[in-house]
């Protein structure tokens, strides 16, 4: 497995595979790797002659007052997962490799509007920036994302779409610790009260599911859904939304492919979780 923290050294590299006829695959990541992050990798290396993993905590999409310090790294222990998991490539930038003095960013409207768009206003823009570079850096054939950012993985497949990037988006399974907690690099930051009191937000996403099976409108589901949450006392919900799957849209009645999404302060952290009900949107 090689090691990267130049654009230079990484075109270089990828353009003796492409000579070589491989195959290009990526997973765009901001380190501080679990299973979650191996399970692409996993989907990656399956798929594809090469993998490359980037490790990068991108400054743009972190906003005012977030968690762009704090946000936990391992450098190491991501290497040692990568190298477990088969990869061929890590890409390791600093952010002046990445930006220097860059003035020209990518945004997008409508999907980013709601949801976690909603109360990180600067957020997407941030993350289809860093994406479409390392799109431009890597020119993967395949790209894998984790359907526990949703909005994230609906704003990416858009902004293929409108911009002609050449490349497949593969949206992966969200992976759940065994007592049904979503795999995240922020689970970190809970004390042990906080750990089980997390798991509102897995029993919400268990309860919408029911409910939605059973054919019904938006608001019986959010309404079951919020009852969950609010009964735990160290939860805060930000927002639980039904959404049209494809446009992010708000929806009254389940006639369609929708999402369900929700982030919920657990003490001082926010974590989000997710379903999809309906035909799954087909990859790009």
């Amino acid at each position: 497995m090689e090691i990267t923290t130049t654009v230079s050294e990484t075109r270089s590299l990828i353009r003796q595979w492409k000579k070589e006829g491989m195959t290009i695959g990526l997973v765009p990541t901001m380190g501080f790797l679990h299973e979650g992050h191996a399970s692409l990798i996993k989907k990656c290396r399956e798929e594809n002659d090469k993998v490359v993993v980037s490790v990068f905590v991108n400054p743009t999409q972190f906003g005012e007052n977030e968690d762009l310090e704090a946000y936990p790294r391992d450098f190491h222990r991501d290497m040692a997962l990568c190298e477990e998991m088969d990869a061929d490539l890590v890409f390791h930038p600093e952010p002046e490799e990445m930006y220097q003095d860059a003035c020209t960013f990518i945004n997008i409207t409508d999907l980013s509007d709601n949801l976690c768009g909603k109360t990180r206003p600067t957020h997407f823009k941030g993350v289809c920036t860093v994406v479409g570079k390392l799109f431009n850096i890597v020119t993967p054939d395949n790209a894998y994302f984790g359907q526990k950012d949703a909005q994230q993985l609906a704003i990416i497949k858009k902004m293929v779409m409108d911009l002609n990037f050449d490349v497949r988006i593969v949206g992966c399974p969200i992976i759940r610790e065994e007592d049904g907690l979503a795999k995240s690099s922020r689970n970190t930051y809970l004390n042990e009260r906080e750990r089980t009191a997390a798991l509102c937000l897995s029993k919400a996403v268990k309860r919408g599911q029911e409910v939605i099976a059973k054919g019904c409108n938006s608001n019986d589901v959010l309404q079951e859904m919020n009852e969950i949450i609010e009964k735990e006392p160290l939860a805060k919900v930000d927002y639980i939304s039904i959404v049209d799957a494809l446009t992010l849209q708000p929806v009254e009645y389940v006639e369609r492919p929708v999402l369900a999404a929700m982030a919920v302060y657990i003490g001082r952290t926010r974590l989000i979780d997710n379903f999809i009900y309906g035909e799954e949107p087909a990859e790009q």
